[in-house]
């Protein structure tokens, strides 16, 4: 293609220009994946710090809502009572784990049985959540037993897992017994079994672990659970899971995001501000790309004058400057994408005295197709009116020039 061979050597005629023309195009790309490939470890990260130790969608029974007494002696507003007392519970509990275990987006389940109590110490309380687990899967939601600083994983028939804050409040350690006094009435003495640390303060001052068997008598549930958490392999399926589990089990599914808005907020508005930052990229490598090329078009008027005299076409022309635009989009998106992923790969390697990254960032969803094909689009449109205009020169006037 020979207008092809004119654009190349119209490029390699000043390659000085060139190569800052490719260099600034493949800055900006650069500058679009790293931003594209922080935001998007930068979810991820918040995502795995948020249910890291928590579930991704929560079973729970219905809330039961209090029925209008029918009848020609009572007044519409009679209405039944609602006991207070008795648990809400889930008796076909292992129907539903069946179910779940089915479903190929569940990771992990855990039945469990929570409620409130009090650890009493002598003259020292202190309320507590209690959460009854199978202990064969005491770690299929929260990491529990590798973050044991005392003592072990072993609950047996009376053994409690408490957190490292509640065992300094209490004055409590691995071996020790401990008074556990439920919201039922219902009373028994219990041996620390182990001690852990999370670093979530919520986790390690007020939840405290004990096997499901354990916890039965303790909250008057014989067969059913009062909850079931489930564990997903994509937390963002959270949403999706939740609504067919709610549709399938007739249960209150609640997904993760609906107990954190504020961080679903916070990351759609992390992603609007990375969003802007692409676009104003972009808008730079167009606005360069025009430049160099209006200022290219206005030095080879002549040259355009005289081919346009020996009876080249405009559309040749044009051509011309669109493959121009093109060649630089494209060399310059090429070499971006490739300074972008390793730049972000060598910010991936720098971590912290812990072993984390310095920088919460994902190189491999950098956005590496979006950022090639839009740049090469945007440098072929920001070379639309330098190559208009010298499809329009008029060659009598150029060659005078």
């Amino acid at each position: 293609m020979f207008a092809l061979k004119v654009a190349q050597r119209y490029l390699l005629s000043n390659p000085s220009q060139t190569l800052l023309l490719i260099a600034g195009v493949a800055l900006g790309v650069t500058v679009f994946v790293f931003i594209t490939a922080l935001i998007a470890g930068l979810a991820v990260r918040l995502t795995d710090q948020v249910t890291g130790d928590s579930a991704h969608v929560s079973l729970e029974p219905p809330t039961r809502v209090a029925r209008v007494l029918a009848g020609p002696d009572l007044p519409v507003e009679s209405v039944a009572l609602v006991s207070t007392f008795q648990r809400k519970q889930i008796r076909d509990w292992p129907m539903i784990v069946q179910l779940l275990r089915a479903n190929p987006a569940v990771s992990a389940i855990s039945p469990q049985i929570s409620g409130s109590a009090f650890l009493v110490k002598s003259e020292a309380v202190s309320p507590v959540s209690i959460l009854g687990v199978d202990p064969q899967g005491i770690d299929a939601i929260s990491q529990i037993t590798p973050k044991i600083i005392s003592g072990d994983g072993d609950l047996g028939a009376d053994g409690l897992l408490i957190g490292v804050r509640m065992a300094e409040d209490l004055g409590l350690s691995a071996g020790q017994s401990i008074l556990l006094r439920t919201d039922r009435g219902v009373e028994r003495q219990l041996t620390v079994k182990g001690v852990f640390r999370t670093g979530l303060q919520s986790l390690d001052e007020r939840v405290a672990f004990m096997s499901l068997q354990t916890a039965r008598p303790l909250f008057v549930l014989p067969e059913g659970v009062t909850n079931i958490e489930v564990k997903l392999k994509n937390p963002d399926d959270a949403r999706a899971v939740a609504r067919f589990l709610a549709d399938a089990t007739g249960l209150r599914a609640t997904p993760w995001q609906e107990k954190n808005l504020s961080l679903e907020d916070a990351l759609t508005a992390q992603g609007q501000t990375g969003t802007l930052i692409q676009i104003f990229s972009l808008i730079s490598i167009i606005i360069g790309v025009a430049s160099a090329l209006v200022l290219s078009a206005y030095r080879r008027r002549g040259e355009v004058g005289i081919m346009r005299a020996f009876g080249v076409p405009g559309g040749f022309i044009l051509w011309v400057f669109l493959l121009q635009g093109l060649i630089i989009g494209l060399v310059g998106a090429l070499i971006g994408c490739a300074s972008g992923y390793g730049l972000c790969l060598w910010l991936q390697w720098i971590v912290k005295p812990d072993g984390t990254s310095a920088l919460p960032i994902a190189p491999e969803q950098g956005g590496y197709v979006a950022a090639l094909v839009l740049t090469t689009l945007g440098a072929v449109i920001a070379s639309i009116l330098p190559a208009r205009s010298a499809s329009q020169v008029d060659p009598l006037e150029a060659i005078q020039q």
